[in-house]
Formats: C-alpha cells, structure tokens, sequence
C-alpha cells in the first residue's frame, strides 16, 4: 500500500469508529442477523460516494482557488481538535453503554430507508466524508489513493462491525470499553490535527 492509501485508511478508520445512530444501528443489526449484507453495503457505498465527491471537488476547487485548500486544512484541523476534545471528554466522564437489542425486527426495505435516513440525514458524514476527508486529501499528490483508502476503511469497518457484532456485544455492554474507544478517538484526532497543522 502507498502511503496515501494508508493515511486514507487511517483517517477514514478514525473518522468511523466516533460512536453514533448509524454506526449502533449496524451493531444492532449484527447482533440481529437482520439483512446484515445490505445494511453494511449500503453505509460503505454511501461512504464511497461521499468520499468520491469531496476528493474530486476539494481536487478542483484546490485548482481554481489556491487559498482554499490552506483555509480548509485549518478548518479541518480546529473540526478535529474539537471532535477529540469532545471524545476525550466523553473518555473521561463515562456511563456510555451499547443497548442494541430489543423491539422487533423490519423488513428489508424499512431497515434499508432507516439505514439511509441515519447516513444521509446526519451533518456530521458530511463534514467527516466530504469536507474533512475532502480537505486532507488535497494535501497528497495521489489523492486517488488517498480516497481510495478512505474508502476501503469504510467497507473494513461497516463489514467488521455488522457480521463482528455478536463477538462485541458483552465487550460493549460495559461502559469501561466505551471509555477507552473515546480516548483512543480523542488522541488519533489529535494526532491528525497536529500533522494538518504542521503541513
């Protein structure tokens, strides 16, 4: 792998793994065994597609307007900062806990519309997808490869969590294991925010 297919991957792995609507949505279909293929594909393909266009667009518009790609880097830096300080935070008050099972199940459609609603309807996978990954990959020369891995973290990830689900759940009843996934959060945004600053 080149190393914008890896910074992709861990920047797209990073962004994933914040704990949300979608993503306990997933698990819960995991744990379920409920169209577990669909809802999995169709969160890593809406990911593509987002990934696709905030690459292409930040690609040209880098192009057009050479102070834009500088303005958003520090916008993307201060968004993650404040995301770790928020994953910290949360790291650090606790009391998280998954509660993924319960109610009945739906058919294929319901949970496909629901599944949409939770990736399309939330601002926050646009500012991850579009803007933030967007950004960064105007600072690679194959930003190509960067989305590209980008890309791949979300199909790892949404796969891993939607047929891995069962092994999770007694790990994540626990509220200590949602602590300790904040705070690795909370420094891996750092991280990247102080090499979008150094840059």
């Amino acid at each position: 792998m080149t190393p914008a297919i890896l910074s992709g991957f861990a920047l797209g792995f990073s962004l994933i793994l914040a704990i949300g609507a979608q993503n306990a949505f997933v698990l819960r279909q995991g744990l379920r065994g409920e169209h577990v293929f669909w809802v999995c594909l169709t969160c890593a393909l809406s990911d593509a597609l987002l990934i696709a266009a905030g690459v292409a667009g930040f690609g040209t518009l880098a192009g057009l307007a050479p102070w834009f790609a500088p303005l958003m880097r520090w916008g993307g830096a201060g968004f993650l900062a404040w995301y770790g300080a928020a994953s910290l935070l949360s790291a650090w008050r606790g009391g998280a806990a998954l509660r993924a099972a319960g109610g009945a199940g739906a058919g294929l459609a319901a949970t496909l519309a629901t599944v949409l609603a939770f990736t399309w309807l939330n601002p926050h996978v646009y500012l991850d997808t579009v803007v933030l990954i967007g950004s960064v990959s105007a600072q690679y020369a194959d930003r190509a490869g960067f989305a590209l891995g980008a890309v791949l973290a979300s199909f790892v990830f949404f796969f891993s969590l939607g047929y891995g689900a069962r092994l999770l759940a007694p790990l994540f009843a626990r509220p200590r294991a949602w602590q300790v996934l904040d705070a690795l959060i909370g420094l891996t945004m750092w991280a990247i925010a102080a090499k979008l600053i150094a840059r």
